[in-house]
């Protein structure tokens, strides 16, 4: 079972959206252009996990790094902080995780 990547990365958008609050104006460029500029990765990431080609280990771990790539970008816009930057982080890339875990739930059942 394959995943939309559009369908995810909106999905992550919304809810870096959500995470920042009041401060989206100031971050939604630095977000949109991230997730655009990373979505070839993540959707590689994707499917090598949903395929079993990359162990959960890996993939959490490549999950990591590409969180501190969002953290660092949303962090250098200067007007959230740190810590709301993780929280925008961590925020979109469990929505990649989670759609993946289904995924393989989906591909498992059938």
């Amino acid at each position: 079972m394959n995943i939309n990547i559009d369908d995810v990365l909106a999905e992550m958008l919304s809810t870096m959206k959500g995470a920042v609050g009041e401060n989206w104006s100031e971050v939604k460029t630095v977000a949109q252009q991230f997730l655009q500029r990373r979505k070839e990765r993540l959707e590689l990431l994707a499917q090598l996990r949903i395929s079993g080609d990359l162990s959960q280990e890996k993939f959490e771990s490549r999950l990591l790094d590409e969180k501190l790539i969002a953290e660092a970008e949303l962090n250098a816009v200067g007007v959230i902080s740190k810590a709301l930057a993780q929280k925008a982080a961590s925020a979109g890339l469990d929505i990649l995780k989670k759609a993946v875990g289904t995924a393989i739930l989906g591909a498992i059942s059938k």
